[in-house]
């Protein structure tokens, strides 16, 4: 097997159990999370999460300690697995999907660090009224930008360093304010969500409880970017699994008795429309008003928030980066981009990561305002996510399908037959409902908001599934040595395409969000062709002999 770019980045020291569990934490759920999920279905969110932690949690992150026990020597997490189960191709196309897919939500955490500075500087998240969109989106690209400085400065251990203290402080905060609230209740603070009785715990199903689902999916998923780890722990086979028995206590508690708790403090029947983006502050800010303190706990809150975030950003950006890179078969990847710096960092990862990012804000700022693009941003995790998260279950499923090939210390669930099964469901349910996730949750059907996030939803996956062929297209590239007509076409395909935008925006064809969505993409078409056209006839006596 081909060594991989990082390999000379691993062993160095050891992780604890807890520490992995930790990190893993702020990849898999936050106090946002509980928000989101309570916006969207209000106080059934208690049930619906009960339900999720039994029949879909509790098995699908026992399976990645499974997985991760069984492939402990790999280090590329989910693209090891399929890549040990399924072949190099499989592999190559899980680590590019995972990677691309984590990226709509860096975009959100990043979006959240911004949010966060504006409560802790403005005293409220109020960003609307003192910037646009496009000023929005550029603050969030300098986050960006600043974190991947952070991370060149403090090196790898700026991973532990903010999932340790981020993680554990969220997770803090996260039981304060569950205490708090039922002190509250004590003293005769009155529950703002009426009625509350058993009715009002009963999910209503329809149409738009469907299509949330993919965002519940997506606050809970994440556990296996903590598979490149397993080898940097002493004992990752052993102690591996007592992390995800940890990270699933913690999601347990934190998805339960906090959605329950902000029920006591907002009316799930008027909540304000901003929720999703400021309703964190909010729950924080009400909950020190109850107490007398003011706005004490929100501004704790924020900070720990901007850690919080921060460490996510950390976690995401190198494991996904690390997944993609680590166990790939090297013929589907430009050796460019396994280029490490002297801290043994993936660099060109992380810039070709930042042009993926700039698109996705480019794309967003389409959105009429701040709030929208903020939870379209959120939203569209919910497609993307609980799609590469199905092809967990799909290695589970193969490697329970010939156990004894795949051995490991800790097994979940002894009957392969019925481990199998477990698998199937939990990989149909994550399909099915990346599907139904494309229906916008945050807009009413029939509006030009609906109609431009619908397309989105649309559009940005199939851009993802494009670009996947990119990159093995460009080490094919290396490999026969024609980076020089690849480099001289590409003029061609770019007049093209400005030429077809032109054309586009000067027959007011944008008018119309299908007639544009068909206008891109033959204009797309086109320059891609034209490329290509340029491209074959200058390559090819250098094709010929080579």
């Amino acid at each position: 097997m081909e060594k991989s770019p990082l390999d000379s980045d691993s062993k160095k020291r050891f992780i604890s159990w807890p520490v992995v569990a930790l990190m893993d934490f702020v990849t898999v759920i936050g106090f946002d999370d509980l928000i989101y999920n309570f916006h969207n279905q209000g106080l059934a969110i208690v049930t619906t999460w009960i339900i999720m932690i039994l029949m879909f949690v509790w098995p699908y992150e026992m399976m990645v300690g499974q997985l991760g026990g069984t492939f402990n020597e790999d280090g590329g997490g989910l693209a090891s697995w399929v890549r040990s189960t399924n072949g190099d191709l499989a592999g190559y196309i899980v680590a590019f999907f995972y990677w691309i897919a984590g990226l709509p939500y860096v975009v959100d955490v990043a979006n959240s660090v911004v949010v966060s500075i504006s409560w802790l500087v403005k005293g409220n998240g109020d960003l609307h009224k003192y910037m646009s969109t496009f000023v929005f989106a550029l603050f969030t690209a300098v986050v960006f930008l600043l974190f991947i400085w952070f991370q060149h400065f403090f090196k790898n251990r700026s991973l532990e360093i903010l999932s340790t203290i981020g993680g554990g402080a969220m997770f803090i905060m996260t039981i304060l304010f569950v205490v708090m609230t039922v002190a509250a209740l004590i003293h005769g603070h009155h529950i703002e969500t009426q009625p509350f009785n058993l009715g009002a715990f009963i999910p209503k199903i329809d149409g738009h409880f469907l299509s949330t689902f993919g965002l519940l999916i997506f606050a809970i998923n994440g556990a296996e970017l903590a598979g490149p780890y397993v080898k940097e722990m002493k004992h990752g086979n052993r102690d591996f699994p007592k992390a995800m028995m940890m990270l699933l206590i913690m999601t347990a508690f934190l998805t339960v008795f906090g959605s329950f708790a902000l029920a006591v403090f907002f009316d799930a029947h008027h909540l304000p429309y901003d929720l999703k983006m400021n309703g964190s502050y909010y729950a924080f800010q009400a909950l020190g008003n109850e107490f007398g303190i003011g706005n004490v706990l929100m501004y704790i809150f924020a900070a720990t928030q901007a850690v919080y975030m921060f460490a996510q950003l950390a976690v995401i950006l190198d494991a996904s980066t690390r997944i993609f890179l680590s166990d790939v078969a090297l013929k589907y990847l430009p050796k460019s981009l396994g280029k490490l710096t002297d801290e043994g960092l993936p660099i060109n990862g992380y810039w070709l990561t930042t042009a993926i990012v700039s698109l996705v804000l480019f794309l967003s700022n389409w959105l009429p305002s701040i709030n929208d693009m903020f939870n379209w941003l959120l939203n569209i995790n919910g497609i993307v996510s609980p799609f590469v998260t199905s092809f967990v279950f799909f290695a589970f499923m193969r490697i329970r399908q010939n156990s004894k090939k795949y051995p490991s210390t800790y097994v979940f669930i002894k009957q392969d037959w019925l481990a199998w099964l477990v698998g199937t469901w939990c990989f149909v349910v994550t399909i099915a409902f990346s599907l139904l996730g494309i229906r916008p949750t945050d807009a009413t059907p029939g509006t030009v908001l609906y109609n431009k996030e619908l397309l989105l939803n649309i559009v940005v996956p199939i851009i993802f599934i494009a670009l996947s062929a990119v990159l093995p297209y460009q080490a094919w590239v290396e490999r026969k040595k024609l980076q020089k007509w690849s480099l001289w076409s590409l003029p061609a395909g770019i007049i093209i395409f400005i030429g077809g935008a032109f054309t586009i925006v000067s027959n007011h064809l944008n008018n119309q969000i299908w007639i544009a969505l068909a206008a891109w993409l033959i204009n797309t078409a086109l320059a891609i062709a034209v490329y290509w056209l340029f491209f074959w006839n200058l390559s090819k006596k250098d094709r010929q002999t080579a």
